[in-house]
């Protein structure tokens, strides 16, 4: 939660943007999930708490002040510094201590470094069965250092957030260019439609977190529970890939659970 928070984020995402060739639109299939026309009749209006108001966090913030939910901003600095985000979205500035409070959804959007050094008791006044987004990526070279929780032990950076945070986290948007979440959404069932891959083992908080994002625009693909989710950590085929549900299941598939160079500590 502090200025540049996304830096990481940016930097390995614009490199795999330099190599991979975009000019050619994905082919049109089917949404993969039957949570598009469901969520089209059955929207509820919920409660999200937004903790890290960096270029990911500031965007869903905009996104989902403007679908009408009812949103709660923190970050590491305070709520006074927050004053122009809530004025243009009309989302609620907070302390990340309160954040989560009466929240159906809260989205951990800051450095993975940071996150042991979020409020003991974080979720305490949350809503029962909240729905818990994790968006992080680790970045050991360029921002949070060798996590040796991650890196000796061999889990995945969710299941790490996990313990940290102590409950169940839904992995979703860590490899999404953030001015996406602004510009691609798209109707069910437009050709241009892209889809993000979506990991967790809270099989009801999941379908939550997926019917969200199909009101923001974007199909889903189940990449599975959370020890599944390193198929689409940093360096891997689906990070950072705008493309399809088919584009993003043939990225899942083709990944591997070895770590990159540029992503060890």
């Amino acid at each position: 939660m502090v200025a540049g928070e996304d830096v990481g984020r940016s930097r390995a995402l614009t490199r795999l943007a330099q190599q991979r060739n975009r000019s050619r639109t994905p082919e049109v299939v089917a949404a993969d999930s039957t949570y598009a026309s469901a969520w089209t009749f059955e929207r509820r209006v919920m409660k999200i708490g937004i903790i890290g108001a960096g270029n990911i966090g500031g965007n869903l913030t905009r996104r989902l002040t403007a679908l009408g939910h009812d949103v709660s901003v923190a970050n590491s600095r305070g709520p006074e510094t927050l004053a122009g985000l809530a004025a243009e979205t009309g989302a609620t500035a907070v302390r990340a201590e309160e954040a989560a409070r009466g929240a159906q959804v809260v989205v951990v959007t800051v450095p993975v470094k940071a996150v042991p050094d979020l409020p003991s008791g974080l979720l305490d006044g949350a809503a029962e069965n909240v729905a818990v987004i994790d968006t992080n990526n680790y970045y050991p070279r360029e921002r949070d250092g060798r996590i040796a929780g991650i890196e000796d032990e061999g889990i995945t950076e969710s299941r790490w957030t996990e313990r940290q945070i102590g409950h169940a986290v839904i992995k979703a948007f860590n490899g999404t260019f953030a001015q996406d979440i602004l510009d691609r959404g798209r109707p069910a069932g437009d050709p241009d439609r892209q889809a993000l891959p979506v990991s967790g083992d809270d099989e009801a908080a999941k379908r939550v977190v997926r019917a969200l994002i199909d009101e923001l625009g974007f199909d889903t693909v189940d990449n599975g529970g959370i020890d599944d989710s390193w198929r689409q950590q940093p360096g891997t085929p689906v990070y950072g890939l705008r493309a399809n549900a088919e584009g993003v299941r043939k990225a899942l598939a083709e990944a591997s659970p070895e770590r990159t160079e540029d992503f060890r500590g």
